[in-house]
C-alpha cells in the first residue's frame, strides 16, 4: 500500500507582539523660555540691521564714486568741446568770435552755461551733454529765454544764439535741434564739427 505523505501542522492565529507607545508629556513653556526667545529675536534684529546699514553705506560709496566719475567725464567733455578750435569752426560758417568762456552763470535767472562764444555784437551759448535727448534741447531753449531776459536787465544788446553739443546723438534728435534753430556740435575724428540750423539760426 502506498504510504501517505506527512501532513504539516499550521499554527493558527500567530501574531507579532504589539509595542505599546508611551505618550510623553509636552514640555511646559516657562516665562524664562519666552524671555530667551525675545532676546534671540532682538539679537537677530540687531544683526540684520547692522548688515543692512553696512550694505547701504557700501551702496552710497559706490554711487558717490559713480557720480564723481560722471562729473569728471562731463567736465572733460566740456574741456574737449570748448577748445580754441571751436571759434575757427564758427568762422567757417561766417561768425567771428574773439573769445570763449568755458563756464558762466547768469545770476538772477538761474541759467548755467557750459560755454559761451562771444564778441561785441553776438554770442553763442553752448550746452554740453554726453547723450543728446529732445528734453535737453527743450531745456536749452528755455535757458536761452532766461539768458535773453538777463541780458535785457543788464542792458546787453548783443544777439544771442544757441548751440547744443553731445558725444552721442541720433538722426531724429539732431534734426529736431536744427529745426529749432540751434547749432549742433559733434565729435569728428580728433576734433569737432559744427552744423548750421536748417533755416537761419534762431536769435534771442
Amino acid at each position: 500500500m502506498p504510504t501517505k505523505a506527512p501532513v504539516k501542522k499550521t499554527t493558527k492565529g500567530t501574531q507579532k507582539p504589539v509595542k505599546k507607545t508611551v505618550k510623553k508629556n509636552a514640555k511646559k513653556v516657562t516665562w524664562d523660555d519666552i524671555q530667551e526667545g525675545f532676546r534671540e529675536l532682538q539679537e537677530l534684529h540687531k544683526e540684520t540691521e547692522r548688515t543692512l546699514n553696512k550694505a547701504i553705506k557700501e551702496t552710497e560709496k559706490t554711487l558717490n564714486k559713480a557720480i564723481g566719475g560722471l562729473s569728471n567725464t562731463l567736465g572733460s567733455l566740456v574741456e574737449h568741446i570748448m577748445t580754441p578750435d571751436l571759434p575757427q569752426k564758427f568762422k567757417k560758417l561766417g561768425y567771428s568770435f574773439n573769445r570763449i568762456v568755458t563756464y558762466k552763470i547768469a545770476e538772477g535767472v538761474h541759467a548755467q552755461i557750459d560755454g559761451m562764444l562771444e564778441n561785441g555784437e553776438q554770442a553763442v551759448a553752448v550746452e554740453v551733454k554726453t547723450t543728446l535727448r529732445q528734453a535737453d534741447i527743450d531745456e536749452h531753449l528755455l535757458r536761452m529765454e532766461k539768458i535773453r531776459k538777463y541780458a535785457d536787465e543788464h542792458n546787453d544788446k548783443r544777439q544771442f544764439m544757441g548751440a547744443i553739443a553731445a558725444i552721442i546723438t541720433d538722426k531724429s534728435t539732431r534734426e529736431y535741434a536744427l529745426k529749432k534753430g540751434l547749432f549742433v556740435i559733434e565729435p569728428s575724428g580728433e576734433n569737432v564739427k559744427v552744423t548750421r540750423p536748417m533755416e537761419e539760426p534762431r536769435i534771442w
